[in-house]
């Protein structure tokens, strides 16, 4: 039986949000975070692969895809105030408790909303996201942290090289064997959006606030060691950015966490898509009982 998609709009504190949702809403829901600089639209392949068993919900968070980019001035944008949205989204839409599938951005968004709720969640997927500073690949985030402990021209030119066409490719072609598996139209689809007016200074002051995630793992860590929640790292082994040393870290607090490693990079969706859904499927299908 094939699940439609549906492609929806809701206000959420006056701004619009844009999320893919399919399945039976009575069945147990799994709320999908992507990363940067992407949208929902990196999980265009994975809702279907799950919807004939779970309600899923993929949200844009603000500033990405189709949901709303207020200027500077009139949202924070930081990683609290993207959960904010996330979390104001969910209660609109009566979900109580869900799983997670995070990804990149999408983690840091998911362990505030676990933090905050540690109840609501029931099981969790990271695809290269990270809780622990193993797996931070120094090269990458050298730059990253410089930018974020000073602000500044010198430390923000290397940032911009992320918003162009090129650094868009980099993140999606990076360690995968068989580049040709991968659309040109993501890295084109991302790039029209990171080129709207005003979405550089967007991206730029989220650069700035990503140390506030680095900080928190702490307090992930013990949410983890309190709650067990059940854990599959499903991970692109060949990531320049997040490396597999942060898909096995989480064996540190969680020992009965799944750790799959796969032969792609950052997006691994876009060429292990039957490989990953297969794990998240077996995976949900023993944790959700």
């Amino acid at each position: 039986m094939e699940y439609a998609v549906h492609h929806r709009t809701a206000t959420v504190d006056g701004l619009e949000v844009f999320y893919r949702e399919a399945g039976d809403p009575g069945a147990p829901t799994v709320v999908l975070l992507h990363g940067f600089p992407t949208s929902s639209h990196m999980f265009r392949g994975l809702i279907p692969a799950l919807a004939d068993r779970y309600h899923v919900i993929a949200p844009d968070h603000i500033g990405f895809g189709r949901s709303a980019s207020p200027a500077l001035q009139d949202f924070p944008y930081t990683f609290d105030a993207l959960t904010d949205i996330t979390e104001g989204l969910l209660r609109q839409l009566g979900v109580e408790r869900f799983a997670m599938y995070v990804m990149d951005y999408g983690a840091p968004i998911g362990w505030r909303l676990a933090l905050r709720g540690p109840g609501r969640i029931t099981a969790i997927v990271t695809q290269n996201g990270n809780a622990y500073e193993e797996g931070l690949v120094p090269e990458f985030w050298k730059d990253v942290f410089a930018y974020g402990e000073h602000p500044g021209p010198d430390t923000e030119a290397p940032m911009r090289t992320a918003l162009t066409l090129e650094g868009v490719r980099w993140q999606y072609l990076t360690g995968v064997p068989a580049p040709s598996l991968v659309s040109p139209d993501t890295w084109t689809h991302d790039q029209a959006l990171l080129d709207r007016p005003g979405n550089d200074r967007i991206q730029l002051r989220l650069f700035r606030d990503y140390p506030t995630n680095v900080a928190l793992y702490p307090k992930v860590h013990q949410y983890f060691r309190d709650t067990q929640v059940p854990l599959l790292a499903v991970w692109g082994a060949n990531d320049p950015i997040f490396g597999p040393a942060g898909a096995e870290a989480f064996r540190q607090d969680l020992p009965d966490a799944e750790v799959r490693l796969l032969d792609t990079g950052h997006f691994a969706l876009e060429s292990h898509l039957g490989a990953i859904a297969g794990a998240v499927r077996d995976f949900l299908g023993r944790a959700l009982v």
